[in-house]
């Protein structure tokens, strides 16, 4: 998979994608990265990439000509002129991203990131360029570099190989829209705080089902208006009924 990323600091991805499991699947030839600095495509002498926003206000807005100049060089060089390509400006307008949408993305063979600046990013970017629009969570960032960072690590993950293990994106959480069950690892013992005493015991089938239980648990103690999203079974969903008719006899007697 391949991911170009407009910024303006592009050496900020340096760091994150030149490090630990980014790094050995680029090195592998499965993902790669390639930071494209708008600043490249602006035609003044100072590379000038935001303007003052017309109807007045405070700050400056991101221009669009050289945005629109460096996804067209990108389009250009494809080898397939009619790939799909989606082309995502992060923004706190957008859509909000989830386990779901970075899915969605990590089917495509390549797509684009485009990080904001200052006030925002002209809106013709949105309204011609752009085939989504995604924000990661309700607050403003200084920039689009960090939600691009979070976006590409979330894609890139479920990219076949880039974990090692084929089973480790399907046991996290969100994965099938609930929270992962805990985990454990040496000592058993810990300061007297044990580790469950099934996951111990060997018996797959019974730690397969002990997992279960606290997936459900889990989430409806942290998360619970996941539940209602989720595909649940039929024996999840009894679950879910037992685990609320405890609580409720709890808060009675409490």
């Amino acid at each position: 998979m391949h991911i170009d990323i407009l910024t303006i600091f592009p050496q900020m991805f340096e760091v994150p994608f030149g490090t630990g499991i980014f790094k050995r699947a680029i090195d592998s030839g499965l993902v790669t990265i390639n930071p494209v600095n708008i600043r490249d495509y602006t035609h003044d002498k100072h590379h000038t990439t935001d303007d003052s926003p017309y109807g007045g206000g405070a700050g400056m807005v991101m221009k669009p000509e050289p945005i629109f100049e460096a996804v067209e060089a990108i389009k250009k060089g494809l080898d397939d002129k009619n790939v799909d390509l989606p082309v995502v400006l992060l923004s706190p307008q957008g859509r909000l991203f989830s386990h779901e949408v970075a899915r969605e993305l990590a089917q495509h063979p390549r797509i684009v990131l485009i990080c904001g600046h200052y006030e925002g990013v002209d809106e013709r970017v949105a309204e011609h360029l752009a085939t989504d629009v995604i924000s990661i969570g309700d607050y403003v960032l200084t920039g689009g570099e960090l939600p691009a960072m979070v976006v590409a690590d979330a894609v890139l993950r479920l990219v076949p190989g880039v974990l090692g293990s084929a089973e480790s994106p399907l046991e996290d959480s969100h994965t099938g829209g609930l929270l992962e069950y805990p985990q454990y690892t040496r000592p058993a013992d810990f300061r007297s705080w044990k580790v469950p005493e099934i996951l111990l015991s060997g018996n797959h089938a019974q730690i397969a089902k002990w997992r279960r239980e606290q997936i459900i648990k889990r989430t409806l103690e942290k998360r619970p208006e996941l539940l209602d999203k989720a595909e649940l079974g039929l024996e999840d969903k009894k679950l879910v009924k037992r685990m609320l008719h405890a609580d409720n006899n709890i808060d009675r007697e409490s």
